[in-house]
């Protein structure tokens, strides 16, 4: 691995070349969300020079690394002592990049269980728009000094700042897991999985595969924890659904296709659709969403849903409508190969009713930490 402070000069010079041009940056990774948020022609600035592993404290549950390292090799060291990323980041191809995952924020199945990316985020390197090296947080997770500036950054979309380093909590490997499997409409699928997470079962992720005819569908459950729990669970939660278990590779190759939307359900996406992202409230109910397929996968006990419909802008305002009642928002998560890229792919936070001081809070943070809109791609509106 190559950590030279020439590759952060290097990266500091296009920063301050940016500013000084008054345009801006892009940044870019392993290039495998580039599809993900609003389209930009800008210049890229790519991070995947500035790689490797820093500091790994497997007894103290913490990993540091460079921007630029393939989420592959984080996830492999971690392997190798038996723990885990436990939010699951999905990677969208194997050139995958730590900065890149973080700057995404996505989380994949076990999300629902042990939380987002950003409560994992103990500490930042950064890069602002002024060229300046700043350090936030720390590599312990009791740490408390200064401000949390380190969690902005999933989810922000490189709109914010140059990320270089990363601490992040990880966790140990559940002792024991296993996945059920049954055939369960819409409707009871939500009212059990609500009723399932207010109780002591080891409940790691659900995901029901379906249509919004609410038939005899599919739901399929995973339990991970202590064996005896897990163990204790199964026929409790089997005899209630009538589920089946099924082997451990099948479970494994489920998870990981449903963390990578490799189902069935995400792919064959039309020409002039779009892979609708639908985050809802635990306790919503099944939705009828205009101009949309029979296809629905919903995850994390309901509360993220994906559907594909179609990609123009009068059907995406009417899905917003509809989610925005519900107390949710939407994203345009993936694009039919037809539809108008210069579309928001985002829910604007002016759009949301709770949002007017988020919109205050956003532009003082952007206006702090890169007033010469380098970083202003607006990949993230």
């Amino acid at each position: 691995m190559s950590l030279s402070s020439p590759q952060i000069n290097a990266f500091r010079e296009q920063i301050l070349a940016a500013a000084k041009n008054k345009t801006s940056l892009s940044i870019e990774g392993g290039g495998t969300k580039s599809w993900y948020g609003n389209s930009n022609t800008f210049e890229k600035l790519n991070t995947r020079s500035y790689s490797g592993i820093l500091e790994y404290q497997p007894e103290e549950l913490v990993i540091t690394a460079c921007a630029g390292t393939p989420l592959q090799e984080i996830e492999a060291a971690l392997k190798e002592k038996n723990q885990v990323l436990a939010f699951e980041p999905p990677h969208f191809g194997a050139q995958a990049t730590f900065g890149g995952a973080i700057a995404a924020g996505l989380a994949g199945p076990g999300r629902i269980s042990v939380g987002n990316f950003r409560d994992f985020v103990l500490g930042a390197r950064i890069l602002d728009g002024k060229g300046r090296d700043l350090s936030f947080g720390g590599k312990v997770m009791k740490n408390v000094a200064g401000y949390d500036v380190s969690r902005l950054l999933p989810g922000s979309m490189g709109t914010l700042s140059l990320l270089l380093e990363a601490s992040v909590k990880v966790l140990p490997k559940p002792a024991a897991s296993a996945t059920l499997r049954c055939q369960i409409s819409q409707e009871k699928a939500l009212k059990i999985l609500n009723e399932w997470a207010g109780q002591p079962l080891p409940l790691s992720a659900s995901c029901w595969v379906g249509t919004e005819k609410m038939g005899d569908d599919e739901l399929t459950i995973r339990l991970a924890g202590a064996a005896a729990a897990v163990k204790a669970a199964i026929p409790l939660m089997s005899s209630l659904v009538g589920a089946h278990e099924i082997a451990p590779e099948e479970a494994e190759q489920f998870w990981n296709d449903l963390r990578e939307q490799r189902l069935a359900s995400f792919t064959n996406l039309a020409a002039d659709q779009t892979l609708y992202r639908l985050a809802l409230p635990a306790a919503c109910g099944p939705l009828v969403v205009p101009n949309s397929s029979n296809e629905l996968v919903l995850e994390w006990h309901g509360q993220q849903r994906w559907i594909k419909a179609a990609g123009d802008e009068v059907t995406f305002t009417a899905i917003k409508k509809l989610v925005n009642s519900h107390g949710g928002h939407v994203t345009r998560f993936r694009q039919g190969a037809d539809v108008n890229p210069a579309f928001e792919r985002f829910t604007l936070l002016s759009e949301q009713a709770h949002s007017t001081a988020l919109v205050a809070i956003q532009e003082r943070l952007r206006s702090a930490f890169d007033p010469a809109g380098v970083f202003a791609t607006k990949r993230l509106p």
